[in-house]
Parts: C-alpha cells; sequence; structure tokens
C-alpha cells in the first residue's frame, strides 16, 4: 500500500511536469493538458483514486494548498497598480464582476435548480478568469496591445478580488447552513478574525522584512510557514475562517511600504505552479463522470449565460465612457476563459458544503469543471479568427524586449519608441530601471525570464529579444528562455570574447555563442559600455540615393557602428555582423564613437570646403555659360533678323511676279474678251445684212418719194 501511494505521488508530479510543458510547447493553457490527464487517470481508467490515496489527508492537503494559492495571489493585489492602470480594467474588476455575478447567479439557480445561497456562491466562483489561462491564449491570438493590456490586467487583478468574494460568499452560505450557529454572530466573528487576524499577520510580517528579522535564506521559507501557521490558527479561533485571513494577509503585505517582496513571489509562483498542477490532477479525477453527464441541459444553459449575456453585458457597460471601439468591446466581450483557481476553490468548498448538508453542494464541481472547459476550449479555437474578423489583431512583431537597461539600452529604446517601434526594457537593477521610467521608456524591473514576468510583462507586439546586460550568469538563461518561445532566430545577444575563456566549467554551448552576434562578432557588452563612457552617441542617418551608406563611411569612418535601421515599411531589421552594403531608402540608426563624431565634424568641414570651392566653380561656370549663352543670343539674333529680312524680300519679290502674272492674265482676258465681243457683233451683223439691204432700198425710195414730192411742191 505504501509503494502504491509513493507511485501515485511520483507519477502525479511528472504528469504534472509533462502537462505543464505541453501547454507551453504548443501554446495552450496548461489546465487543459491537466483537465485531461486527471480525467484520463481518474474516471477514464480508473487509475487514480484521491480519495482512496490520501483518505482522511485529502481534505488537508486541499485545503493547505487552495490557502497558499489564495495567498500568492492576494500577494499580486497591489491597489497603486490598479489605479496606474486604464479605467477600462477598473471597472472590469468592479462593476463588471458584479454584473457576472448578477447574471450567472439566477442562471444557476433556474437552469440547474441549485438554492439561491447556492446560485450565489457558485456565480461568484466563476466571475475568476485569472493569468494562467489568458497569458497562453493572449500569446496565440496576439490582439492588439491595449486589448491584450486590459485582459491581462483584468486576470491578474480579479483573480485575488474574486477568490476574496467568493470566500465572503462562502462564508456567508456555510453560516447560514449550520443550524447551531446564530448567522449574524457567527458571519460576524468570521469577517472580524479575518480581517483582523489578516491584517495584524500581514503587517508584522511585512515589518520583519524591513528590518530585516530574517536572514535572506530563511525569508520564503518563513513567510510561507507563518502564512501556513496564520491560517490554521484562525480556522481553530472560528471555523473556516482561514481562506479569508490568509487573503487579506496576502493583500495587506502587497501594500506595504517598503516591504521588497519579489524574492517572495517568484518562491511561490514556483511553488503554486506545483501545488496548481498536482492539485488541479487530483481534483479532476475526483470528479465522477456520471456527475457530468447527469448536469443535463441546464449546463449549456449557464454556460451560455456565462459566454454570451454576462461577458458581454459586463463588458459594454464597463466600458462607458472610454475610448474603446466597437470592435475592441465585441472581442472583449468573447474571451474570459475560467481558471485554475475557480476549479480549487470550488473543490474545497463543495467538500465542506457537503459536510454541512447543503442541496447541491455535490453539482457545484462538475458544473464549475464543465463551465471551465467550456469556456477555455471554445474561447481558445474561436479567438484568434474572431479577432482577424473584427481587425483587432496586433500587426507583424516588430517590437524589442531589451534584457539590460543600461544608457545605451536607454539611448537605443528612446529611438526606437521615437519611431513608432515597441520597447520593453528589463533589468533587474533598480536604478537603470528608474532611470528608464523618468526617460518614459516602458520597463520591467525583474528577471525576465521568470514565472512572474510570464503573467505580468505585456509582451504584445514583440517579436524579437537583445540579451544586452553585464550579468553573464543570467543571460543565456534569458536567451534560451525566449529562443523557446520566439525561435533561435530572433533572440540575440552581445558577443562577450571573454565569456568562454577559462576553464570548462565557464564555458558555454556553441549554439548559444552562435547567436552572440548582435551589431557584430567583435562587438561586446563592455566595448558599448566604454565607448559610451568616452562619450559615443547615437545618431538616426537617412539614406538614400545622395547620401549612400558609402558616404555614411567615408563621413564617420569605420569606427562607427550601425545598429539597427527601418526600412520604408516600417519594418525593423537588426544588424548583426559586418555590414559593407546597406539599402537605399532607410533610415539608420548607429553608435558613433568620439573618434567617429571628431571625424564627421573634419569631414564635414571638408565637405563645406568642398561645396564652397564646388559653389564659386558653378558660379564661375554658371557667369561664363550665361556669357556664352547672351552672345549666343546675340547672333542668333542677327541671324534671325538676316533671315527675317531675306524671307520679307522672297515676300516682295514673290508678291511683284504675283502681280505682274495677275495684270498678264488680266490683259489676257480682256483681249480674249474684245476678241469674242468682236466676234459676236461680226455673227450679228452677219445675219443682219439682208434685213439691212432692205431696209435701204425702201428707205432709199421713201427718200425718193420725198424728193419727187418736195420737187413738185416747188413746182407748184
Amino acid at each position: 500500500m505504501v509503494e502504491h501511494i509513493t507511485g501515485m505521488l511520483a507519477l502525479i508530479g511528472v504528469l504534472s511536469l509533462l502537462c505543464q510543458w505541453a501547454g507551453w510547447k504548443f501554446r495552450l493553457p496548461a489546465i487543459l493538458p491537466l483537465l485531461l490527464c486527471g480525467l484520463l487517470l481518474g474516471p477514464g481508467l480508473n487509475i487514480l483514486n484521491p480519495d482512496e490515496i490520501f483518505g482522511d489527508l485529502l481534505f488537508p492537503i486541499i485545503s493547505l494548498g487552495v490557502a497558499v494559492i489564495l495567498f500568492e495571489g492576494a500577494l499580486t493585489l497591489n491597489f497603486k497598480e490598479i489605479k496606474d492602470h486604464s479605467r477600462m480594467v477598473t471597472n472590469l474588476v468592479t462593476i463588471g464582476a458584479l454584473i457576472t455575478w448578477a447574471c450567472i447567479t439566477p442562471a444557476a439557480h433556474f437552469f440547474m435548480g441549485f438554492d439561491w445561497p447556492v446560485a450565489f456562491l457558485f456565480g461568484a466562483l466563476v466571475v475568476v478568469t485569472g493569468p494562467t489561462v489568458i497569458v497562453p491564449m493572449l500569446r496565440t491570438v496576439q490582439p492588439k496591445s491595449n486589448l491584450s493590456s486590459i485582459l491581462r490586467w483584468e486576470g491578474i487583478v480579479i483573480d485575488p478580488i474574486g477568490a476574496l468574494f467568493a470566500v465572503l460568499v462562502y462564508e456567508y452560505v456555510a453560516v447560514t447552513a449550520d443550524p447551531t450557529t446564530h448567522v449574524l454572530y457567527a458571519l460576524g466573528l468570521t469577517l472580524v478574525i479575518g480581517f483582523g487576524i489578516g491584517a495584524a499577520a500581514g503587517y508584522f510580517i511585512g515589518v520583519a522584512l524591513r528590518n530585516n528579522v530574517f536572514p535572506h535564506y530563511l525569508r520564503n521559507t518563513a513567510v510561507l510557514t507563518i502564512m501556513l501557521g496564520v491560517f490554521v490558527g484562525s480556522n481553530l479561533l472560528q471555523h473556516e475562517s482561514g481562506l479569508l485571513t490568509v487573503t487579506v494577509m496576502g493583500i495587506w503585505l502587497a501594500n506595504m511600504r517598503g516591504v521588497d517582496i519579489a524574492d517572495i513571489l517568484e518562491f511561490k509562483e514556483t511553488l503554486t505552479v506545483l501545488l496548481i498542477s498536482a492539485l488541479f490532477i487530483l481534483l479532476a479525477a475526483r470528479l465522477d463522470s456520471s456527475a457530468m453527464l447527469g448536469l443535463g441541459i441546464g449546463a449549456f444553459g449557464v454556460l451560455f449565460v456565462v459566454m454570451l449575456i454576462a461577458r458581454p453585458l459586463s463588458i459594454w457597460i464597463s466600458a462607458l465612457g472610454t475610448s474603446l471601439t466597437s470592435n475592441d468591446k465585441w472581442f472583449l466581450s468573447w474571451v474570459a476563459p475560467r481558471g485554475i483557481v475557480a476549479a480549487a476553490i470550488s473543490s474545497l468548498f463543495a467538500i465542506k458544503l457537503e459536510e454541512l448538508g447543503v442541496h447541491g453542494a455535490s453539482s457545484i464541481v462538475p458544473l464549475v469543471f464543465f463551465i471551465i472547459i467550456g469556456t477555455v476550449v471554445i474561447q481558445s479555437l474561436t479567438a484568434g479568427p474572431w479577432a482577424k474578423f473584427l481587425g483587432v489583431k496586433e500587426g507583424s512583431n516588430q517590437g524589442l524586449l531589451i534584457f539590460g537597461a543600461s544608457k545605451f539600452s536607454r539611448d537605443l529604446a528612446s529611438q526606437l519608441l521615437a519611431k513608432n517601434i515597441k520597447v520593453i526594457l528589463a533589468d533587474s537593477n533598480w536604478d537603470s530601471i528608474r532611470q528608464a521610467r523618468m526617460e518614459n521608456i516602458p520597463v520591467y524591473f525583474g528577471n525576465p525570464a521568470s514565472e512572474h514576468a510570464e503573467n505580468y510583462m505585456d509582451l504584445s507586439g514583440i517579436g524579437r529579444v537583445l540579451v544586452m546586460s553585464p550579468y553573464r550568469q543570467l543571460n543565456p538563461l534569458v536567451s534560451f528562455h525566449f529562443q523557446d518561445l520566439y525561435g533561435t532566430e530572433k533572440v540575440f545577444g552581445l558577443n562577450n570574447n571573454e565569456t568562454n575563456v577559462g576553464s570548462g566549467r565557464h564555458q558555454l554551448s556553441e549554439s548559444y555563442l552562435k547567436r552572440l552576434c548582435l551589431f557584430g562578432e567583435s562587438i561586446s557588452y563592455a566595448k558599448i559600455a566604454s565607448l559610451m563612457a568616452k562619450g559615443a552617441v547615437l545618431k538616426v542617418t537617412n539614406i538614400t540615393e545622395n547620401f549612400s551608406y558609402e558616404k555614411f563611411r567615408q563621413r564617420y569612418g569605420e569606427t562607427a557602428m550601425p545598429l539597427v535601421y527601418i526600412t520604408k515599411d516600417a519594418k525593423l531589421k537588426i544588424i548583426t555582423g559586418e555590414t559593407e552594403k546597406l539599402p537605399v531608402g532607410i533610415e539608420l540608426i548607429s553608435l558613433l564613437p568620439q573618434e567617429a563624431q571628431e571625424q564627421a565634424i573634419i569631414q564635414r568641414e571638408r565637405d563645406e570646403e568642398a561645396a564652397r570651392l564646388a559653389k564659386i566653380k558653378a558660379e564661375e561656370e554658371a557667369k561664363a555659360a550665361a556669357e556664352a549663352r547672351a552672345i549666343r543670343e546675340a547672333e542668333e539674333a542677327e541671324q534671325r533678323a538676316i533671315e527675317k529680312a531675306r524671307r520679307k524680300e522672297e515676300e516682295l519679290a514673290k508678291f511683284e511676279a504675283e502681280e505682274k502674272l495677275r495684270l498678264l492674265e488680266e490683259e489676257q482676258a480682256a483681249l480674249i474678251e474684245q476678241a469674242t465681243a468682236e466676234k459676236e457683233v461680226e455673227a450679228i451683223n452677219t445675219k443682219l445684212a439682208p434685213e439691212s439691204a432692205e431696209v435701204v432700198v425702201e428707205t432709199d425710195a421713201q427718200q425718193n418719194n420725198i424728193a419727187d414730192d418736195t420737187a413738185k411742191s416747188d413746182k407748184q
């Protein structure tokens, strides 16, 4: 029996690791492989029976695991961060959560037949989304940066708030379900103990951490142990008040001034991953297949309300007064997968409520798992096409994550941000991060390869990683982490020549060294830091047809260091080797050492002198050309005058010839006309000749008669 239990524990650990790896490898929420694994081992093959293996220890194990999960989630709830983020996030985790709760509660009551107290508890449980399911989905979908930020911070903030809300509702349901207690007294005592002891414990732990009461190697262990002790002590003082106590304790500690909880968070995250993985397999294995099938059609009705009524309603009401477009709101309305926190808390509450004999408690866990499966599977498969249809997907990932926030990195980030290229600086040195913040550069304080960074660092729009830090031990870890995420061709590092020198224990792998080619194989962090300390500056240069890359080299010399350039279509290219030629039409960002700047001044003076001489020569040539042009124009004018006179003489001669010809033609026409007239007269005379003779005869006779008559008269 002992060997069997040991084997099951080892199996759960190995399968937890495999499920987490599968989620990372295929960019899926880890909850899916964990859920499938638990269902397969439990109801499917009946290999794992948590109640049989752990017996009476199952409830304490789940209870302590949920306490750690709630405490870790509460440590992330910094009220200042809520204020620093958009109004939309604040509305979603307050007004939106209440709207969601108000919609789901009656759905659970009417569709599933839950009593109102159980329905209220179920509604509170499924309000929580959580970063463990949101972040992998956002990496796959890649929506616009503002939408990704809203969803990520909603999941981070709603996690502890929703858990606290669910605990409060549970406390009320548990107290009212116990006939031996007075409701108001028990609820009031629970709230007083939970908030009082939680705030006091958080304060005293904060003071201890601030004053370094615990040595560094005991800090994480001390906080975890004290938290578990407070959880058990609170339960002893008031039944089931421990969850509220540790949640308040974590929130108080997260908002206490002067307390550094970064190391604690990192430790709790590692522990939480193990607990969540193991707990989820155990909880899924406890599911009864008949209970899942017995949910009936009502479960689909509840899922319909969760996805298509509660979520859109909370989004559209929370977005009032914001700058979100309709497409943005429709996308946000579709993405709200439920996560592991809901499953863990619901399982714990269900066990406790079943002990109290609350009607419907046995159906809470199957229904919560059904909602988790439905939201995660459906939205994981459809969120990408839906974002593409709405036009809210991020463009090509041209942004950079730069590990190392030195002066050089900050200057490069400022230049790129001015060109609308997204940049995030990550560093574990607070002074460097503070300087970057003062320069309005987006930053992440901490190890970018950590679990905390995975949930909190907004990598939307980021497509490449530049490792430019002085941390030789951490650089390979960051490089390998992001090579797994983006691919080996998207991660570059500076070539520290001294890295692989020395004993074998300090040597690095060849695959890693091949990627140390950023800005050229001879460029190292030490070299850049030295150049910056000596006054090197970054400069943006337009490479054009008139000012080619060859002229750039001629002006600044071989010491100038090309870094990156931006093409005409706003694509960012990173220079990773010796460059002899660059295309025209780009904006080149380069590092100019002091020598290059001095050479540029000398070369500029030479260019100016050459330009002055060229200008004088050009003016002289222009003057000579003007004089030659004036002489040529005078000659051309004289030639035109001669040509004009010649053309005039030709026109006059032509006119005289035409006039003479016209006169001859007129004279000839007159002669022809005269001859024609004479011919016509002659013809007429010829025709009238006989008639004329007769007339003459008659005339002569008449004249003779007249003469005779005259003579007779004279005689008389």
